[in-house]
């Protein structure tokens, strides 16, 4: 067994699968990317067209590290699907920055978007199989169980089998029945 597969993870009944160590690749990339756009937001809005969105570019920075940290958790598919929401967020300023962007920002730019669209190629795919995995582990197999009675002999066998049984003493309700001036039936307590 390597070692990367004995990762310390709260679920003590299995080792990390492929996917959980993509999205932790991922969660490491977020957090360097948000360090980047925190600590260098007017030099990477200069070369992507986005000069004075700094502050912007800031509140980026800190989405990514969130997302990079939630994504080196246990529980990685919520994180990638945010990674997914932030791409979207990230192609849509990118497009953005391409309106005023002179021709070294538009190339620098374009190069961007051909980036963060296959970085968001790959948070999606990892989403989309960290949900798969997570919803295997919790039995939700995407099987249709509604022609499945629940009982081991079958639903006609099971029919009128309580009404075999004896019924225990102190299950009985001891009553007496007096009729009511309309005709009905009510009971009283003994």
């Amino acid at each position: 067994m390597n070692a990367s597969s004995t990762l310390v993870t709260s679920r003590p009944d299995r080792s990390l699968t492929k996917t959980d160590r993509v999205a932790r690749g991922l969660g490491w990339f977020s957090l360097a990317l948000g360090l980047t756009e925190l600590v260098a937001p007017g030099k990477l809005g200069k070369a992507l067209g986005l000069e004075g969105k700094e502050t912007l570019l800031r509140a980026y920075g800190g989405r990514e590290i969130g997302a990079g940290m939630w994504a080196l958790s246990d529980t990685p598919a919520p994180a990638i699907w945010a990674r997914v929401a932030g791409d979207l967020v990230d192609l849509g300023t990118l497009a953005y920055g391409l309106k005023d962007a002179d021709e070294e920002e538009r190339r620098n730019n374009f190069i961007a978007l051909a980036a963060v669209a296959g970085i968001t190629v790959v948070d999606l795919l990892t989403a989309m199989s960290l949900t798969a995995e997570q919803s295997e582990q919790k039995g939700e197999t995407g099987r249709d169980y509604s022609d499945r009675s629940g009982f081991p002999q079958g639903l006609d066998k099971a029919r009128g089998g309580a009404g075999q049984q004896a019924v225990p003493v102190d299950y009985k309700v001891t009553a007496t029945e007096e009729r009511t001036r309309e005709g009905q039936r009510e009971l009283e307590p003994a």
